[in-house]
């Protein structure tokens, strides 16, 4: 008697569905200009985090026998020496490390304020919705940089660093209101989706479902908008620093050094070049970044 061979069935293999996250970053890795954007980005912010520690001239010090020396091998003054006699590239490395925080930290301050105020806005509706948007109105008819200029003369802080914080929080204070429109249209498309529903029925209350389930599903928009304000504070502070109300020495940002390169034009070009150089190559990376991410987080809109 010949033994029967029965072959089990085999279960049929998983597949793992992707989420929203993970399909954004395949199509951002399929956009060539968007990838190597976000490299140049990263050897920016590398060169500004560690570049000042490694280099070996410090942006603080000064050389009197090396006042205003153009690009040159000797001593290592690639990038040529300002009229004070500092290294110009080492002044380069502190301002972009300056610039590139002013702009993260300011976003910070207006996706705080903006992402709240809008959420809340959009889910509780009514008037109370009416009147916070018809704040965001009034100060949408004050002049953005007006009111940094206003602030930055009125408050006198006598520390570098205490006016660098002062610039944190006054570009950040008026940055947000488009970020507050933003997130009050998600919001209202949002609160009527049955996972809102589903927590109103379990007993949450309105904040934690604002903040808990409301903010993380407008996180796309939010990541999109940081990213292109970034350049947008970044110009914003260098346009203080040129007309001297921004970052003040000893510290430097690309608008300061602009400032201060555009007074020697004749005598020492390099001074103004290379400042203005690095800041074209900075705001190109971030504008391409962020249309990049646009497209990748919601790619109905391209």
């Amino acid at each position: 008697m010949s033994d029967i061979l029965i072959e089990e069935e085999l279960p049929p293999p998983v597949v793992r569905g992707r989420s929203l996250w993970e399909e954004a970053h395949r199509r951002l890795m399929r956009n060539p200009m968007a990838v190597a954007s976000l490299y140049v980005v990263a050897i920016l912010v590398l060169i500004a985090a560690f570049g000042p520690m490694l280099w070996v001239h410090k942006a603080h010090i000064i050389y009197p026998d090396r006042v205003g020396i153009g690009p040159t091998l000797q001593h290592l003054h690639i990038l040529g020496t300002d009229t004070e006699g500092r290294d110009m590239l080492a002044r380069l490395m502190i301002g972009l490390r300056i610039s590139l925080l002013v702009g993260a930290a300011a976003t910070v301050v207006a996706l705080f304020i903006g992402v709240s105020y809008g959420a809340i806005a959009g889910f509780f509706g009514g008037a109370l919705d009416e009147a916070m948007m018809r704040f965001v109105d009034v100060l949408y008819a004050i002049p953005f940089i007006f009111f940094v200029i206003v602030l930055m003369t009125v408050v006198q802080v006598e520390s570098p660093e205490a006016r660098l914080l002062l610039i944190f929080m006054a570009i950040g204070a008026v940055e947000w209101l488009t970020m507050a429109r933003i997130v009050r249209g998600q919001t209202l498309a949002l609160r009527r989706k049955e996972f809102v529903e589903a927590a109103r029925a379990a007993g949450a209350k309105p904040l934690e479902i604002v903040f808990r389930h409301i903010v993380p599903n407008v996180l796309g928009p939010v990541v999109v908008f940081a990213t292109l304000n970034i350049p947008v504070i970044i110009l914003s502070e260098s346009f203080l620093s040129f007309i001297g109300l921004g970052v003040q020495e000893p510290l430097a940002s690309l608008g300061s050094l602009l400032s201060r390169g555009k007074d020697q034009i004749g005598t020492a070009p390099w001074m103004l070049w290379s400042p203005a150089m690095l800041m074209l190559v900075t705001l190109l990376a971030l504008n391409f970044l962020g249309d990049g991410l646009r497209d990748a987080l919601d790619p109905k809109d391209r």
